[in-house]
């Protein structure tokens, strides 16, 4: 799992390097790779049942794939309008928004130290959005697309669960990456992307999208969900690191101490015990 948060903090350095692709024709590219790498991967290891593994999948799967659209689009078409860590740092309020979403939906009941969570998280965000008033409207537009990300995912959490729907996670990821590479085919026309342009996402489609998803998929059978979480929120540390090391990207002193509180509140309703404050 601490490969797989590694593999997918390296998106936003290599998207700074991209030569001349933009938004959608990026996504499509690094879809496409990632689709190719699930196919080759269920080859391996499903052989001639490949196609029925993937149709067992089912309408669920399709519900899955779809979200895993969504976040797939946003989250390339944000990195190419605003820092790596202002997204990285909106994609982590995924499982906030799953509770969220959950408590207005299925009822669930939301412990006190999850509501505080929620509440230092907004604290922090409400920081980073002050700053990007410097920023233009395109940077505030990429944390509003960023946004798309942990929604979707809360979106679809919260489906699977009201449908009592147990999902493959490989086979969904396989149809929002084909999903994703209709969508935005028409939209990247013409391509504008050089030859170091493709090579680049093609390594992103492969190493950062399509390889950490299968090991995610071996290791949730090892963790706990808190587990798999928390070793999640390592992509958020190491991807600006990354950007700032690889490509000069310097996140503002805001952002820093957003994130920072952002991070404390989702690390903390994850560790602090159920009993002490529930």
């Amino acid at each position: 799992m601490v490969i797989a948060a590694f593999l997918w903090s390296i998106a936003g350095v290599f998207t700074r390097h991209l030569d001349s692709a933009k938004s959608f024709e990026v996504t499509f590219w690094r879809s496409l790779f990632c689709a190719l790498t699930m196919i080759a991967w269920f080859a391996y290891t499903q052989g001639f049942g490949a196609i029925a593994y993937v149709r067992a999948s089912g309408k669920a799967g399709l519900v899955s794939g779809l979200m895993w659209a969504v976040m797939f689009t946003c989250f390339m078409i944000a990195l190419t309008m605003t820092s790596t860590a202002n997204v990285l740092i909106v994609n982590a309020l995924s499982p906030l928004f799953a509770t969220l979403l959950a408590w207005v939906v299925l009822k669930s009941t939301i412990a006190t130290r999850t509501w505080l969570a929620i509440a230092a998280a907004m604290v922090g965000m409400m920081i980073m959005f002050a700053n990007q008033a410097q920023g233009g409207a395109g940077v505030w537009l990429g944390m509003i697309v960023a946004f798309g990300v942990p929604v979707a995912s809360a979106i679809n959490l919260v489906t699977l669960k009201k449908t009592h729907a147990h999902v493959d996670l490989a086979p969904a990821v396989l149809i929002g990456a084909l999903i994703s590479c209709a969508v935005t085919l028409p939209l990247s026309m013409p391509f504008a992307a050089t030859g170091k342009d493709v090579l680049l996402l093609a390594i992103l489609g492969v190493f950062q999208l399509g390889i950490p998803c299968v090991m995610m998929v071996r290791a949730a059978a090892h963790l706990s969900a808190p587990e798999v979480a928390l070793l999640g929120l390592l992509e958020v540390l190491m991807g600006p690191l990354w950007s700032w090391l690889g490509a000069g990207e310097v996140p503002p002193g805001t952002t820093l101490l957003g994130g920072a509180i952002v991070l404390a509140a989702l690390v903390a309703n994850e560790i602090v015990p159920k009993r002490k404050l529930a």
